[in-house]
């Protein structure tokens, strides 16, 4: 295990979805999460079979947060892939937006401490690799700066200014927390953009500039 502390990183990051309805899913998950600019949404370029290979997390104060959001989320045509508990990392709970997206409603507290709300703390995405390290040195190689790293298990980037936080661990164990089989193919309908782009990774998830 390492764990580097660096320099803060100019690098900002964006998610957009690609959907079959940008405008419907948009209005979905403004009403779910409340996420604002955080995310955007565009036309889908291609139909995604099985699991694309990340997850969207959303990490909150506490249980009863995590409960808030689950339940807006199932009220505005989310599904729920495993329900909430508490688990070794604290509360949570994995649902799937109308487009398919996978997310992750986390808190590393397992009671409540005060009165809840609909707040997300951070918003993290979840990358499902093929081989941790060497992803983790490609995107070194492209001036992200590690600030976690549990050698091929997880990878956490240091983006202390990003409204999109980035963390990589395998596909297998990404789809096993998420709930779902490993099996999938065709587009990630994801686009990733940044001050470090454009490429495609090593797993083809796609950066622009």
């Amino acid at each position: 295990m390492t764990n580097t502390t660096a320099t803060a990183p100019t690098t900002e990051i964006n998610v957009s979805l690609e959907v079959a309805d940008p405008t419907g899913v948009a209005a979905a998950y403004e009403a779910a999460f409340g996420l604002g600019g955080k995310l955007t949404f565009r036309p889908a370029q291609a139909s995604p079979e099985g699991f694309r290979g990340f997850m969207m997390s959303l990490v909150v104060d506490q249980p009863g947060t995590a409960d808030n959001l689950i339940s807006a989320a199932l009220r505005n045509g989310f599904t729920l892939l495993k329900p909430a508990k508490k688990n070794l990392w604290g509360y949570g709970a994995v649902v799937q937006g109308p487009d398919g997206t996978i997310w992750k409603i986390t808190t590393s507290q397992k009671k409540d401490t005060g009165p809840s709300s609909r707040e997300v703390d951070s918003v993290v995405l979840l990358l499902g690799v093929e081989d941790v390290k060497a992803s983790k040195q490609f995107y070194v190689e492209r001036g992200l700066t590690v600030s976690k790293s549990f050698g091929g298990k997880y990878v956490e980037f240091a983006l202390p200014d990003s409204p999109i936080k980035l963390a990589m661990y395998p596909r297998k164990a990404a789809a096993k927390d998420a709930g779902v089989s490993p099996d999938g193919s065709g587009s990630h309908g994801i686009v990733v953009s940044g001050n470090t782009g454009p490429f495609t990774d090593p797993d083809g998830f796609v950066w622009e500039a």
